[in-house]
């Protein structure tokens, strides 16, 4: 593995010896057992295990907001959820920047120039829309804050009306 500080490559064999910096081979940083008050995965799928989900929970964390698609093991989900306040699935966290790559190919496939005020406008309308409607289709299930289940259950929903409305479906 390759760390970077400064610009300048360091191996994982010299991170030891740099300073303020320690390498703990075979390890996640979520099983290093750190203090912290939002976590952040962002890299792979399956990187919080339910190990590193107790010892965020015991570190403190309140907020968990996913940055990589699935990070964080099913098993660690159930347990976050009944553990921090906040626990933000990645269709939620992610969707930010799925929508802005949606506004620009609608920008570029129209020909049109918006302004970032305007993007930013949009996006804000889009992302409060999201968050509305999984914390309303949570509440509806009687499963305050779950905004995993409401976002899954909103999708479903969204999905089996259109089919119904298609005739597809008869009850």
């Amino acid at each position: 593995k390759q760390w970077y500080q400064r610009r300048v490559p360091i191996t994982a064999g010299e991170m030891n010896t740099a300073e303020g910096l320690e390498y703990h081979a075979g390890k996640s940083v979520w099983e290093l057992g750190l203090n912290c008050d939002i976590a952040l995965p962002s890299a792979t799928q399956n990187e919080i295990t339910l190990e590193g989900a107790k010892n965020l929970a015991a570190g403190g964390c309140w907020c968990v907001a996913e940055g990589a698609n699935m990070p964080t093991t099913n098993e660690a989900v159930d347990y976050l959820k009944t553990k921090v306040d906040i626990y933000i699935p990645a269709k939620a966290a992610n969707a930010g920047g799925v929508a802005t790559s949606a506004l620009e190919m609608a920008q570029n496939s129209a020909r049109l120039f918006w302004s970032s005020e305007e993007v930013d406008e949009k996006l804000n309308g889009i992302m409060t829309n999201i968050f509305a409607t999984a914390y309303k289709t949570a509440q509806e299930f009687d499963r305050p804050w779950d905004l995993q289940f409401g976002a899954n259950a909103a999708g479903f929903l969204k999905v089996y009306k259109a089919y119904k409305a298609m005739g597809y479906l008869k009850f």
